[in-house]
């Protein structure tokens, strides 16, 4: 009966990530426009559409790597990033407070993802708030047929930015990248029948099999500003914990402005959170605010700017994230 349970969960999966266009720097007219996800993609499935303000994932060519998902920039491409977190939260519990994903082609046992290529700083950063050593398992990219030869590298990347992300906690994130063994063959996440049922009623459409959901993502309500925020972001201020430090920098790059900034709305216009917002004022001034917790880094802001008034910082005491920050404030509108 588990069996039939689980298999009927897997077959409500979908690999293809969720694309939310309103996030998509195409979408903004954002200055240079943006094709990470395309360059990204080993197959070809993600491409610019015609017009030129949006991308498009073929089905039929989608392996579900995520590698695309780990290269956007403003995340309008994402996967649900609960059931990976999940897995690692609950492996703690039952092999001796470590965690494993390992991908598909690999041949190791244990929780996996269609390829590493969907491990993100928010997954890496989660368990390192939480204090669970990771291990990171992949087979051998060279060859392939889901993800590219350099999921490797590029999963350093990943793991170099989580870290300079921890650094202000000063817990890093311990994580382990390495290829499969043979001797990874014989592991497996071991269920009971009754802690399975219970597993899965807390999840609801959780599958706890091997492999790990496809679920497929509800499409985001832009009308709530929360949701504007994608939960790689959201994920990634939570696992830095409550309170913040501080008195030590935290890594978040966004933007500030200077005072050659003409009070035009392109900055706003383009970001693709709405993390800066531009408030006319009844005398005619403009006030010009940040939410850095809605805040990807992405730097369409930087990039667009007509005067070349916006520049990055890249670090941020926590009282920033608490209120809106005051980029720019005139008495009058140009």
């Amino acid at each position: 009966m588990l069996r039939g349970v689980l298999d009927q969960l897997g077959e409500m999966g979908n690999l293809v990530p969720r694309y939310t266009q309103p996030r998509c720097l195409l979408d903004r007219h954002a200055v240079g426009g943006c094709a990470v996800c395309v360059d990204a993609c080993p197959h070809e499935a993600v491409t610019v559409n015609a017009g030129g303000y949006a991308v498009e994932i073929d089905p039929e060519r989608c392996t579900g790597c995520g590698l695309c998902v780990q290269s956007c920039p403003s995340g309008a491409l994402e996967y649900d990033l609960l059931a990976p977190l999940e897995s690692v939260q609950q492996q703690r519990a039952t092999a001796a407070g470590e965690a494993t994903l390992t991908c598909s082609q690999s041949g190791a046992g244990g929780p996996q993802l269609p390829c590493l290529g969907r491990v993100t700083p928010a997954l890496l950063t989660a368990a390192g708030g939480w204090g669970i050593p990771l291990t990171l398992i992949h087979g051998e990219c060279e060859s392939c047929p889901v993800g590219r030869p350099d999921v490797p590298q590029r999963l350093l990347g990943v793991m170099n930015e989580t870290q300079t992300l921890r650094r202000a906690t000063g817990r890093p994130a311990e994580v382990t990248l390495r290829p499969a063994v043979p001797e990874d063959g014989e592991r497996a996440q071991k269920l009971t029948r009754r802690g399975a049922f219970s597993a899965l009623f807390r999840a609801g459409s959780q599958q706890l099999a091997q492999r790990l959901p496809e679920r497929p993502l509800p499409f985001v309500d832009w009308s709530e500003p929360e949701q504007r925020t994608p939960a790689e972001w959201q994920w990634r201020k939570k696992a830095l914990g409550t309170p913040l430090p501080q008195d030590v920098g935290i890594d978040w790059p966004a933007p500030v402005v200077d005072d050659s900034c003409i009070d035009c709305p392109v900055c706003a216009n383009v970001c693709p959170t709405q993390a800066i917002t531009r408030n006319l004022q009844p005398e005619g001034g403009v006030r010009l605010l940040l939410d850095l917790s809605a805040c990807t880094g992405c730097m369409a802001c930087l990039r667009s700017c007509p005067p070349q008034a916006i520049h990055e910082q890249r670090q941020w005491l926590s009282p920033a994230f608490e209120l809106p920050i005051l980029l720019r404030e005139s008495d009058s509108v140009m």
